[in-house]
């Protein structure tokens, strides 16, 4: 039973590592996809959880207006202060193996939590930037 469990907890583990691992470097047919990912209706709000801490949300929807499915979608999501410093990026996943592909012409909205933002945060929303996709 021991044995199991541990073979379980390897591959839960070993799974989670790789899904929010750094992007694999994208070739220059994705590079020229990028501009097809329309990102729009930003919203940010808050909340707490059932323990009381505050938690914030990212609420948004991507469109692909190319004529490609995607697959894959990695974002970089950055944050910046009231001087435009950059204070904190974070890493999305909107479109993976556990998503329906976005279709060309198809537009989802996703959700993305932050369990910590910088006290110093502009309040605004990050700026979204595609880093990764797959066909």
């Amino acid at each position: 039973m021991l044995a199991l469990l541990a073979v379980v907890v390897f591959f839960w583990h070993s799974h989670g590592a790789t899904q929010f691992s750094a992007s694999a470097i994208p070739t220059e047919e994705q590079k020229a996809y990028f501009p097809q990912l329309e990102f729009t209706d930003l919203r940010m709000s808050a909340a707490q959880n059932f323990l009381g801490d505050n938690v914030t949300y990212l609420d948004a929807r991507v469109r692909n207006a190319g004529t490609k499915t995607v697959r894959r979608l990695d974002l970089d999501l950055t944050f910046v202060d009231m001087l435009s410093q950059v204070i904190l990026r974070e890493r999305a996943r909107p479109v993976s193996e556990r998503t329906l592909p976005l279709k060309p012409g198809e537009s989802r909205a996703f959700r993305v939590t932050f369990e910590h933002i910088p006290v110093d945060w502009n309040q605004a929303a990050p700026t979204v930037t595609p880093v990764y996709l797959e066909f």
